[in-house]
């Protein structure tokens, strides 16, 4: 493989929620009660709404920064190939990088995103660089209707549409780039053997924070 099509490594960061797991759980089976699929119990449904609400807005920060991510990588990515005469004109932009993020995931990717428990990661991309088409930052939840919190993946969904139809743009798909991803720390500890000389052990991802992927929607 020629260093042109080895494009940088993806590399996600952990954000700091320590509520939000539990929010995401309780927004799950919210969800499944409103849909008369789990008992209710003694809880209303004003309670399970709300409940199902906290749990969509935590979804929609972890997606946001998981975007942030991406967009920085796909920055990486255009520097990369600007640096080589014959990619710089072939009509590369944001949203060839973004399809191939998508749709062309290298096998090996793939594999260590299930290996972190990441199912339906194509969702999961498609809604973190919708969420940072429109957003500039983490919004603060008064600052969202309820309407857009509960059906924030169809947003999402549209909005990756959106700005991926806003230009024409090359098929990278069959240049053969490939790319890595690591956790930060994961990254981090790599660098620091390859620093003192020593192996650097990949394989190891146990302290890598998994991704929740309770955002997937019908």
């Amino acid at each position: 493989m020629t260093l042109e099509k080895t494009l940088p490594p993806l590399i996600l960061h952990p954000f700091a929620d320590a509520a939000g797991p539990d929010k995401l759980v309780e927004s799950s089976r919210a969800s499944l009660m409103l849909q008369g699929l789990l008992p209710t119990g003694e809880r209303s449904a004003a309670e399970l709404d709300r409940a199902l609400l906290d749990g969509r807005y935590c979804e929609i920060r972890m997606l946001f920064y998981v975007g942030k991510d991406l967009v920085r990588w796909i920055e990486q990515c255009l520097e990369h190939i600007a640096r080589d005469p014959e990619l710089a004109t072939r009509g590369i932009r944001y949203q060839s990088f973004a399809a191939y993020l998508v749709q062309n995931t290298p096998a090996a990717v793939q594999a260590k995103l299930r290996k972190w428990g990441v199912a339906d990661y194509r969702s999961i991309f498609t809604r973190a660089l919708g969420l940072n088409a429109m957003l500039a930052d983490a919004p603060k939840r008064s600052l969202l209707s309820d309407e857009f919190v509960r059906n924030y993946y169809r947003y999402a969904d549209q909005m990756f549409m959106c700005r991926q139809g806003q230009a024409q743009f090359a098929d990278i798909s069959d240049i053969g780039f490939d790319f890595e991803i690591f956790a930060s720390g994961e990254y981090s500890r790599m660098l620091e053997r390859e620093w003192e000389g020593a192996p650097a052990d990949t394989s190891a991802d146990h302290s890598v924070d998994r991704w929740t992927d309770a955002n997937e929607r019908d």
